[in-house]
């Protein structure tokens, strides 16, 4: 009997979503439940919550008012609820130190470049935690050369990386190719090109997508 190809993931997010962190951990939990039984490889899509960010960013609060019109209780809620969705996967939130903003296309250079090195998940994981737990600027790139090296990474090489503008084209690309597709808020996560699963859904959901998918196919 043949092994049943992995399934291919195709996880479309930026790196200051806060729904993305929790998804992501929500995916990796089903995948551990389902270890031996499904296969599965993560390959993460550029998407960029403010493209248009400047890049020494902008007030957290003063961005989410303006985007979306927030009240101060209406933020603290939000927060609160995300804070609490992540500490049940595992993944701490320190709001109080999340104080800005920051463009993440540089970020997402970087993270092109790890997947060809086979380090995306890596990279992706600490520049997450860098973001969301440690409140650091993951547009600077003495932080993303930093992080790069974390995880393994040849720092001189993403040191060299930042400095032009290598994989520029290619994420502009990868970010046109998805949003052309409908993809218009993140996480969306994509199981062999025609499955998709948008939002941070809990392990559960993840699960049982994951298992009739792959019985399916």
């Amino acid at each position: 009997m043949s092994t049943p190809a992995p399934l291919r993931i195709d996880f479309v997010s930026d790196v200051s979503c806060p729904w993305c962190a929790i998804g992501l951990a929500s995916l990796q939990q089903a995948l551990a439940k389902l270890d031996g039984e499904v296969t599965a490889e993560i390959h993460f899509q550029p998407f960029e919550l403010n493209p248009q960010m400047a890049a020494e960013g902008e007030d957290a609060v003063e961005h989410l008012v303006r985007k979306y019109g927030s009240t101060p209780a209406q933020m603290a809620a939000n927060q609160e609820m995300i804070r609490e969705r992540g500490a049940a996967l595992g993944f701490t939130f320190d709001m109080a130190r999340r104080r800005r903003v920051y463009n993440t296309f540089d970020a997402h250079r970087l993270l092109h470049w790890a997947g060809l090195e086979g380090r995306q998940l890596a990279l992706k994981q600490v520049l997450l935690r860098a973001y969301f737990t440690d409140g650091e600027d993951v547009g600077a790139h003495d932080t993303l050369v930093r992080l790069a090296g974390e995880v393994g990474l040849d720092a001189a090489r993403a040191r060299q990386i930042l400095a032009g503008d290598e994989f520029a084209d290619t994420v502009r690309a990868q970010e046109e190719f998805f949003t052309s597709r409908g993809i218009h808020s993140v996480p969306a996560t994509i199981i062999n090109g025609r499955h998709l699963i948008s939002g941070g859904q809990p392990p559960e959901a993840f699960e049982q997508a994951l298992r009739q998918i792959a019985a399916a196919e």
